[in-house]
Parts: structure tokens; C-alpha cells; sequence
């Protein structure tokens, strides 16, 4: 009896629990992109009880009771926890965990987390790439990540940029190493499309050890986009349309003012007038408005990507056009990329990737940045002169180098083609427990050809330009191959649950091979491009030429690293490289590169001040030595690189080759000392990040050209020189500091934003075997405008100072005579300073007039989310360098910028600029009255989107549609009255002389973003 009491009792209860349990199902969402999430976890909390979503993100759940919670997580987005509340239909929409997206940092044969980074280390991501949207991927590290400096090349289509990583360290080549998925990438930021990549990692202390003798100038990490897991194929296109103007035109004379300031040059130097009835010229020509145009832009990109539970695949294609600004498709770039990237998990153990790019580039240019530059041309050309007018003869003379811009324009004729083959393999197989061993290959495969023409054509009397008898056709042909075999261990380990130990070791091979063809020839029929090749032109003997060379660069490297982690506090890193190389000869080929970088966490120590704002307190520091060989090959031998003539009695001159480059067995590269300490710090609930370095490079042994020797060694054969030997020593130093603030304010606004500013001193420390080297250029026959020198930044400008202007006969008596610089000095003319006081102006006087390195950079980043709309803006700023005007002609009769109205015309009518006149003067002469201000401050991008709410767009199955407004280059606020103040060759010695500098265009931009 009582039995059965017991049983109905149980049954009872049972029969209330289970009624008390319901059958839940639903979907999980991506919340970026609202596509389902398959096999995210959904589980009852505090139980066994759970399931993951199917391939279409459903799931259903059973035996949960009415008041539980259910947990819903996917890797790489935050966790959700939901109560049921007797709710049995759930569509959950999951966000993207960006923090812990970012958290993982590319740093070389590995990745670490951002927590326990040691390095100073800066990361650009994909989405603040994809809100700039660059034509050129180097445009996304301008001013977002302190301490590096981005200067384009010039405005034209397709200019590469100039990376400088914490200043200038070398006379020689400065860009920083570029790693692209793994391999060594030798084709510039530019060929890559922006669109297929996912971060970009920059190393810029001795974090960079591990690449040895590439990394002193810092390295650039680029990881392109891959698929995802369980994830159904999701196609991705986006456009744009932009076009493209001048921010700036030169405020130039037009024709009266022209003639009349003419007029006034030839009556003060006692001439006969060039130009009468001035009244009629009127406005004349304006040649920039001439040769300017807006210019289009289109792009392209088109991608796809997904993957099952072991397979991971995307494939993208893009293609981009621009024409230029000046000149139109005369100056045209063509961009046309393919990649495809697969991954996948063979087996448990062993897994396999590999990423193939194809790059294809068309370039079309004009002579853009030099004397004789078209832009050059439009500044100096005569207003009184006409558009049409090819030939000058007859005209007011212009010297021999000015002529029509725009029949230069006219009769430019090139093309380059480069096509690009890139990719690699990386196979990881974890043959013991903790234990992995990886082998990669990369390869790049490049062919590029080039033909120019220039046609029979007369610019006028005497004209550089002028090719009177013949045509001439030349061409290029050049391969350039190179592969990176990486094969590395790694061991990681967690003892204890205090020492976490993660130890590296490999070896790395790199070869670098490639060879040349070129020709030239006379004799093109018809005149005409479109016969203009070696083949169907007609000239022999001297009228033709041809040339060749090859080249085979081989480096074998072992490295090994360890990292050590105590208490998830205390961080440790060493690393040591070997590396050697066949640039150098046999006692200097090998080289050891070691390094040590130590951090901590102070925030997880118990004594630390337990204050509520404070998130995240890390202290670290690094130093090691890096190296760089990028110099000539074989300069440790005498080759028979150099020509001569000589005579024969018999047979007349005969052309024979002689030694090139002096040879120098001793010749070893440079090594870069860097020293870093900086601390990180994070502030309300990861709000606010704040990071703060300090660093110094001091890098010795530069590999310095041209230090003079003995002439009877023999280097005055064409093609010989003095060798490159070690001669020289630098130091960089400076201050870096960063810091964001994101939050969501509202549940409708979230704010992102952020602001470095690093400084920077660059000092020469030594030279060996000579007092400084020259370089850069100045006018027509002046001396070289920079230096080198101890004591004194890399390339500073050395000329005059002035002070002023002559205001009377009295004045001129009274100062030392500056008759040694090609004129006696008259009223209005500049007053040169006297710097060594001994009584006289010459060449002994000039002094450090300027520098073009920048002490101060800076870069501020803000965006804006107000429900579908987004707001960016991106700008960044030089401060603290000088700029070369270089682009007025030393010709009496040359157009003139209109700050000459304001000449001296007698005593107390200026000061600052110095009379006008045809006659001998010194005015010209290279001297702080060129040297101008060079800081600037650009709004780089302004960008307003549109998103479109995902209910409107089902019906068309489309998942994501953002359409969007952008211009790039909105407005520079400077001092220079040039085109542009980031006009620089990039060149250590001679950079930040403006030739005529071809503007980067102010583009206004619509675009559109979709997925489906």
C-alpha cells in the first residue's frame, strides 16, 4: 500500500516537471553582414543542455524550462546570454567582438595578443581601411599610426608613396620591408587592392629583429581577407565613381601684369623694352587652367567567400581606372588584381593554405616632377604667348629649356605594362602535443615592358626638347623572379597555469634573380606611335643600341625566438637572427641581428591601486639591432661595368668598357641600434586607450657612395665612380603618442575616435673620410642644395641667409661685397649675411637654411554612427619642416609669380622681395628666400553613408547595401605657396625641393558597398 502511495507521489512530480519544461527553437544572425550563423552554441545556462545551429543558423532546443537562460556564442563575437521568459520563437542577432578581433597581432612567424605585445606595434584594420578607401593602400597608415610618415610621390596616377618608419636612417634606401601573407612582397603598396586586405601590421622597433638585416627601416605586414567556416557563400560588390581636380592654381601673372613687370625688368638694367602696347595683352593665356582638367576615377571590386567545417576559400577581382589630372589618359593608371585564398584542415593534425595574387598595371606618364616638367612649363610659359603656338621661334625668348606644355603634353608618347604573378603555400602540421612545424613558399613572378617615343618636332630655338632629324624609339624589357622558403618550429606550452612558454625556430632562403633588355632606335615610319617599335624602326649602326643586364641576390637565414609569460604578467621576448647575403663578400657575409623586449602588466599586481577607471596598465620595452643591405650587387668587386673610347690609328675611335664602381672587399651593412619603452593604458571599460613610446635608432656603418679617393685609382672612365664603403653614422629619436576613445552613447549613436602626434630629431653623428656629401638640385648650374653633415639633420638645405633688402647706395657700401656670387649688389637687391665675418659673400658663408624632415607628425581619425548613417573623417599634419620653391626658371623673359607685384621699387617700399631685372644679378642664387615653411595640415577624407535596413532589402536578397559620399584631399592649410607641400623626390639627400610639383587631386567620390 504504501508502495503504491510512493508511486503515485513520483509520477505526480514528475508529471509537474515535465509540464513545466517547453521546446524552444530559433535562428542566429550575424549582426554585420545579417546572414545566419552555423554552428554557434546554444545552451541552457547552469546545465548540460545544448545544441548548435544548423548550415541555415536554426537550432532547437527541448526540456528548457520557461524561466531559464539560454547562452548563445560563436567565435569572434560577443556572447549572449537571453532570457526565455516562456518565450519559444528566438531570432538572435549576434555582434561582432571587434576587441577580440583586434586582440591578435601579426608580429612575424607568429602572432601574439595584444595584451601581451612587448614591441611597439600598430595596427590598421579593415575597417578603418574600407572607411578610407584608398587608391593606394599606403594612404591608410597616413596619420593612423604615429610615428610613421606617408609622402606621396606625386599626384599623378599611380605614384607610389614614400613610407619613412621613424624617421630617415640612411643616405641610402629608407622604405621598410613588406611582408605580404608571410613572403617578402617587392611590388609596392600600390599594386595591392585595398579591398582584399584585412589588416596591416607595423613593426617599428626591435619587435622586427626577427627579419634580421631587412627589418632596420621596419617592416610592413599586409593580411589579406580569407573566408569563414560554416559559412554559406556570401558575394560582395562595391563601386565607385569619382572625379578628380586641382586643389590649387598658382597665383601667376596674367599678360598686362606680365608685360609690365617686363618692361620694368629691361628699363633697370638699362635695356630696350620686349614688349609694347601694353594695354592691348589683356588676361593672355593662363596656362594652368590649360593644361588642368578634372580628371575621372572608376573602380571595381568584386568578391566572394565562405567555407564548410574544414575548408575555408575567398576570391575576389577588382579593377581600377584613373586618368590624370594633367595630361588626362596621357598620364592614365590601370590597376587590374585577382586572388584567391584557400584554407583547410586536411586532418586533425595538418592543415594547408595558400593565397595566389595576380596584379597587372598600366601606367602612361608625363614628365611630372623635374626641371622641364610640363607643370614647370605652365608656370614659366608667357602668358602673352597662345595656346596653340608649338613653335616659338619668333616669340619673346624663354631660354632652352620652357615650351608649350601642352604640346609636350601632346607629343608625349609611353607606356609601361607590369603584370605580376604572386602567391604562397603554408602547410602546418602539429606532429607532437603542443608541437608544430611549418613550411611555407612564397614566390613572386614580375614582367614589365616600357616604350617611348619621341617624334621629329621643333619647339622653337634651341629648345632641350628639339628633335630635329630623327625620331627615336626605346624599350624596355625586364623579369624580375623571387621566392622565400620559410620552415620553422613552434613549441607552446602552458605550465602550472603560471608559465606560458611559446619557443620559435627556423631557417629562411630568399633568392632575387631577374634580367634586362633594352634598345633604342631611329628611323620610326610616319612619325608615329603607332609604328614605334625596334622592329619596324629603320636606324642602324650608331642610330641603334641595345643593352642588357642580369642580376642573382641569395640570402639564407636561421632565427630563433622565445616568448615567456609569468603569471599572465610578466612578458619576455629574445630573439636572434643569422643572417647572409651575397651582396657582401666572404669576411662580412654573415651577420647577427639580437634583440630583447620585456613588459608588465602592473594592472594584475595586488598591491596595484584598485581604482574603478582603470582597466589595463602595461609597461614595456625592447632594444635590439637590425640590419639593411639594400644596396648594389657585387660591390665588393671590380666589374667591367664602366665605358671608354679610345683611338685606333687604323680604324678611328673604338668603344671599349673599363673598370665600373671601385671595388670595396670590406664593404658590410649597416646596423640600426633601437631602443623602445612605452607603456599602454586603458581607461574606463576599454573606452579609452592611451599609448605612449619613447624611442632611439642609432644606426652606424651606413653604406655611403662617392667618399672621394685618389685619382690614380681611376675612376673618371663613364660608369666608374668611387666605392660605397661604411662611412657613416645617424640618429633618430623622438616621442609617440596615442589615444582612442569608442563608445556607443545611445542605443541609435556610437562614436569612435583617435589622435597621435609623435616627434622626431634626426641628427647625423659621423662621417668617415669625408667633411659631408652633397646631393639635390637647385636652378641651372648652382651647387648642390643639401647636405649631409655631422651634427646637422640628413639632407638639411645649405645656402645664403639674408636679411633683408638693400634700400640705399649707402646700405650697399657699408655691407661686404657680394660681387663673388655673380653681381655687384644694388638697391633692391637681396642682402646676403656675412656668416663668417671676414668681410666678403661667397660660397664660405652659406649656413643651414632649413630641413626638410618634419619635427612634429600628427593624425586625427573621427567617426560617427547615427542609426543607418555613418560619418568619417580622416586628416594629418607636418609640422616643423622646409620646403625648396624651386620652380620659378631662371630666365629674364619667364612668367613670374604675382608675389613679384610687391617688389622693391625704391627706398622703403619692401623689404622681403627684391627688385626686378634682366640685367646680372645675385637674387637667384640658393638662398633662405627659396626656403619656405613646409607644415601643413590636411583634411584627408570626408566620408557620409547610408545603410539600408535589412527588411528593406529581403525582397532582392541582398543582406547589406550601404551607398556613400566621399572626398579624398578636402583642403590643406599651409603656408607654401606651391601646389602642394608634400612635394619631395623621397631622396635622403635632396628631398623637399619642389620641381613643379604635380598636385594631388581633390577627388569627390560615390560609391556603393553590397553583400548578398
Amino acid at each position: 500500500m504504501l508502495k503504491n502511495y510512493l508511486f503515485i507521489l513520483c509520477s505526480v512530480i514528475s508529471l509537474g516537471v515535465f509540464a513545466q519544461t517547453i521546446e524552444i527553437s530559433g535562428t542566429v544572425i550575424d549582426g554585420s553582414s545579417n546572414i545566419p550563423l552555423p554552428d554557434a552554441n546554444v545552451s541552457v545556462e547552469g546545465t548540460q543542455n545544448g545544441t548548435s545551429t544548423d548550415f541555415d543558423g536554426n537550432f532547437s532546443l527541448s526540456n528548457v524550462s520557461p524561466s531559464a537562460t539560454i547562452v548563445v556564442s560563436y567565435l569572434g563575437f560577443v556572447t549572449q546570454k537571453i532570457p526565455v521568459n516562456g518565450q519559444t520563437k528566438f531570432e538572435i542577432v549576434l555582434q561582432p567582438d571587434t576587441e577580440a578581433l583586434d586582440d591578435v597581432v601579426v608580429i612575424g612567424y607568429g602572432k601574439s595578443s595584444r595584451r601581451n605585445i612587448t614591441g611597439a606595434v600598430s595596427k590598421v584594420g579593415s575597417e578603418s581601411i574600407k572607411k578610407l578607401e584608398p587608391l593606394n593602400a599606403a594612404q591608410s597608415l597616413q596619420g593612423t599610426v604615429s610615428g610613421v610618415n606617408v609622402t606621396p610621390q606625386g599626384g599623378a596616377p599611380g605614384a607610389e608613396a614614400n613610407i619613412r618608419i621613424r624617421g630617415v636612417s640612411t643616405n641610402g634606401n629608407n622604405k621598410p620591408l613588406i611582408i605580404l601573407d608571410g613572403y617578402q612582397y617587392e611590388g609596392g603598396l600600390n599594386s595591392i587592392n585595398p579591398q582584399d586586405i584585412e589588416n596591416i601590421t607595423v613593426l617599428k622597433d626591435a619587435q622586427a629583429a626577427i627579419y634580421g638585416t631587412l627589418g632596420a627601416n621596419g617592416v610592413v605586414l599586409v593580411t589579406t581577407k580569407s573566408g569563414s567556416k560554416n559559412q554559406a557563400a556570401q558575394f560582395e560588390y562595391s563601386t565607385y565613381y569619382g572625379l578628380q581636380e586641382t586643389t590649387r592654381s598658382l597665383p601667376l601673372l596674367n599678360a598686362t601684369e606680365y608685360g609690365i613687370l617686363m618692361n620694368e625688368k629691361y628699363t633697370n638694367a638699362g635695356q630696350v623694352n620686349p614688349l609694347q602696347n601694353i594695354n592691348s595683352l589683356g588676361t593672355g593665356t593662363d596656362w594652368q587652367k590649360e593644361v588642368f582638367e578634372t580628371a575621372p576615377v572608376v573602380s571595381h571590386n568584386i568578391s566572394v567567400r565562405g567555407g564548410s567545417e574544414k575548408t575555408t576559400y575567398r576570391l575576389s577581382a577588382s579593377q581600377l581606372e584613373q586618368e590624370g589630372i594633367v595630361g588626362g589618359d596621357k598620364s592614365g593608371f590601370k590597376r587590374q588584381t585577382a586572388q584567391l585564398n584557400l584554407n583547410s584542415d586536411l586532418t586533425d593534425k595538418f592543415n594547408l593554405k595558400t593565397t595566389l595574387s595576380y596584379f597587372r598595371t598600366e601606367n602612361r606618364n608625363l614628365n611630372t616632377f623635374g626641371l622641364g616638367s610640363v607643370l614647370f612649363n605652365a608656370i614659366n610659359m608667357a602668358p602673352t604667348i597662345g595656346r596653340n603656338v608649338d613653335n616659338l621661334t619668333g616669340e619673346i625668348d624663354l631660354g632652352n629649356e620652357v615650351v608649350n606644355p601642352l604640346t609636350q603634353i601632346r607629343n608625349t608618347y609611353n607606356e609601361g605594362i607590369a603584370n605580376r604573378l604572386s602567391g604562397n603555400i603554408h602547410a602546418t602540421f602539429e606532429y607532437m602535443k603542443n608541437v608544430d612545424i611549418q613550411a611555407r613558399i612564397g614566390f613572386n613572378s614580375a614582367n614589365s615592358r616600357y616604350r617611348e617615343f619621341l617624334p621629329i618636332f621643333n619647339y622653337g630655338p634651341n629648345k632641350v626638347f628639339n628633335r630635329l632629324d630623327d625620331n627615336l624609339v626605346i624599350q624596355n624589357q625586364q623579369s624580375d623572379y623571387d621566392y622565400t622558403v620559410d620552415i620553422f618550429h613552434t613549441y607552446s606550452n602552458k605550465f602550472n597555469d603560471i608559465h606560458d612558454l611559446t619557443f620559435v625556430v627556423g631557417m629562411n632562403i630568399f633568392k632575387q634573380f631577374g634580367e634586362n633588355v633594352n634598345a633604342t632606335r631611329t628611323g620610326v615610319p610616319n612619325n608615329s606611335w603607332e609604328f614605334a617599335n625596334i622592329g619596324s624602326a629603320t636606324g642602324t649602326g650608331d642610330q641603334l643600341n641595345a643593352g642588357s643586364f642580369a642580376y642573382d641576390v641569395r640570402r639564407l637565414s636561421y632565427f630563433g625566438r622565445v616568448q615567456y609569460t609569468l603569471k599572465d604578467k610578466y612578458l619576455f621576448s629574445g630573439m636572434l637572427r643569422r643572417d647572409a647575403t651575397t651582396r657582401f663578400g666572404p669576411d662580412n657575409r654573415f651577420g647577427y641581428f639580437p634583440s630583447a623586449t620585456a613588459g608588465w602588466i602592473a594592472s594584475d599586481e595586488d598591491f596595484f591601486p584598485k581604482v574603478d577607471a582603470i582597466d589595463f596598465l602595461k609597461v614595456r620595452g625592447s632594444f635590439g639591432i637590425l640590419g639593411n643591405d639594400r644596396i648594389g650587387d657585387f660591390l665588393y668587386r671590380s666589374l667591367m661595368t664602366g665605358s671608354a673610347n679610345y683611338v685606333d690609328p687604323t680604324t678611328g675611335i673604338i668603344q671599349g668598357q673599363s673598370l665600373g664602381p671601385l671595388s670595396n672587399p670590406n664593404v658590410k651593412w649597416e646596423e640600426t641600434t633601437m631602443f623602445d619603452i612605452g607603456f599602454d593604458l586603458r581607461l574606463w571599460n576599454n573606452k579609452l586607450n592611451l599609448v605612449v613610446d619613447y624611442f632611439q635608432k642609432d644606426t652606424k656603418d651606413l653604406l655611403i657612395p662617392g667618399i672621394p679617393v685618389t685619382g690614380i685609382t681611376g675612376i673618371t672612365a663613364p660608369g666608374s665612380s668611387a666605392p660605397t664603403i661604411n662611412a657613416g653614422d645617424v640618429r633618430n629619436q623622438g616621442v609617440e603618442f596615442e589615444i582612442s576613445y569608442s563608445d556607443n552613447w545611445t542605443e541609435d549613436l556610437s562614436i569612435s575616435t583617435s589622435f597621435n602626434i609623435s616627434t622626431l630629431t634626426n641628427e647625423v653623428t659621423g662621417i668617415n673620410g669625408a667633411d659631408f656629401l652633397e646631393g639635390g638640385q637647385f636652378g641651372v648650374g648652382q651647387p648642390a642644395p643639401s647636405r649631409m653633415e655631422v651634427g646637422q639633420p640628413i639632407g638639411y638645405f645649405y645656402g645664403y641667409q639674408t636679411n633683408g633688402i638693400f634700400q640705399t647706395p649707402e646700405e650697399v657700401a657699408a655691407h661686404p661685397s657680394q660681387l663673388a656670387l655673380g653681381a655687384n649688389a644694388q638697391p633692391g637687391d637681396l642682402r646676403f649675411v656675412d656668416a663668417n665675418g671676414d668681410g666678403v659673400i661667397d660660397l664660405n658663408d652659406r649656413k643651414r637654411i632649413g630641413s626638410p624632415i618634419p619635427e612634429f607628425t600628427l593624425g586625427y581619425n573621427l567617426s560617427l554612427k547615427y542609426k543607418q548613417f555613418d560619418f568619417s573623417t580622416y586628416m594629418f599634419a607636418n609640422i616643423g619642416n622646409d620646403i625648396v620653391r624651386n620652380f620659378e626658371r631662371d630666365q629674364p623673359n619667364v612668367n613670374m609669380m604675382s608675389y613679384n607685384m610687391d617688389r622693391w621699387v625704391g627706398p622703403g617700399t619692401s623689404n622681403e622681395v627684391p627688385r626686378l631685372t634682366s640685367g646680372a644679378t645675385a637674387n637667384r642664387v640658393f638662398s633662405d628666400f627659396f626656403v619656405e615653411d613646409g607644415s601643413f595640415l590636411r583634411v584627408q577624407t570626408v566620408s557620409v553613408g547610408y545603410n539600408f535596413k535589412p527588411q528593406l532589402l529581403e525582397k532582392i536578397k541582398i543582406s547589406n547595401l550601404r551607398l556613400y559620399a566621399k572626398v579624398d584631399n578636402v583642403f590643406t592649410f599651409t603656408n607654401y605657396s606651391g601646389y602642394d607641400p608634400t612635394a619631395s623626390t623621397g631622396a635622403p639627400i635632396g628631398g623637399g625641393i619642389d620641381f613643379g610639383f604635380y598636385p594631388l587631386p581633390r577627388t569627390a567620390i560615390l560609391g556603393l558597398n553590397a553583400q548578398f
